[in-house]
């Protein structure tokens, strides 16, 4: 129960720091702020909960684990309940703050939810969508099995781990707002409605693509300092 409880309020802060600096303070900090936001998060995350319970905050996180061997599917299940269940109540959370400013409007300046196409920020196409989220969660997967096998400098994981997800951020955000986490897009898009809740399968779908095959090649020793 420790851990789950870990993974919700981890994915709490990831949520609350990524998504609502994009609500509350987007115009100030632009894209590049946001960025690092949830870099930020990631790191805060990994240093207060990461002995708790890996902090993945991530269901693709975790299903690499899974395929990594690292987890077993019993545990990937509680711990995707857990981080679905944290961005939902940090999403509803900055709903509230937002909803609190005179000309906010869910419908106009929405929820930081994801998505891509006519309308979106970049306006990218559903390919570009689908290229980017299964590649940048392959990488950022990637990057949390390296910086967390035997061996790596432990201390320096969870820092690795963040400037990885802030870089993720800097070079997609304009393409589909960064998913690489289902978790990240369920809980902001159940608000949204809509549109997000359309595009929504993308952001499940490719990120546990993504996160699942990082899992493989690390698991055959492609990617894993192990021979």
């Amino acid at each position: 129960m420790k851990k789950i409880i870990a993974e919700a309020f981890g994915t709490f802060i990831l949520v609350l720091f990524g998504v609502g600096s994009a609500v509350l303070m987007g115009n100030q900090i632009g894209m590049l702020g946001i960025s690092l936001a949830f870099g930020i998060s990631i790191v805060a995350a990994a240093y207060s909960i990461g002995a708790i319970s890996g902090a993945h905050l991530n269901p693709a996180v975790s299903l690499g684990m899974v395929t990594a061997g690292r987890m077993g599917t019993g545990e990937f299940i509680s711990y995707a309940i857990a981080q679905i269940a944290g961005a939902i109540i940090a999403a509803l959370v900055v709903l509230m703050i937002a909803s609190g400013k005179a000309d906010y409007s869910l419908a106009e300046n929405g929820l930081g939810q994801n998505g891509y196409g006519a309308g979106y920020l970049g306006e990218y196409n559903l390919t570009a969508a689908l290229i980017f989220e299964v590649v940048a969660t392959f990488v950022f997967v990637t990057v949390i099995l390296g910086a967390t096998q035997k061996g790596a400098p432990a201390m320096m994981a969870g820092l690795a781990i963040g400037l990885t997800l802030a870089g993720i951020h800097m070079v997609g955000i304009n393409v589909t707002g960064v998913s690489v986490n289902p978790a990240r897009s369920i809980g902001p898009a159940l608000f949204a409605g809509a549109k997000a809740l359309a595009d929504l399968w993308v952001f499940i779908v490719a990120p546990l693509i993504g996160g699942a095959v990082a899992g493989m090649v690390f698991k055959a020793g492609l990617t894993s300092a192990e021979e």
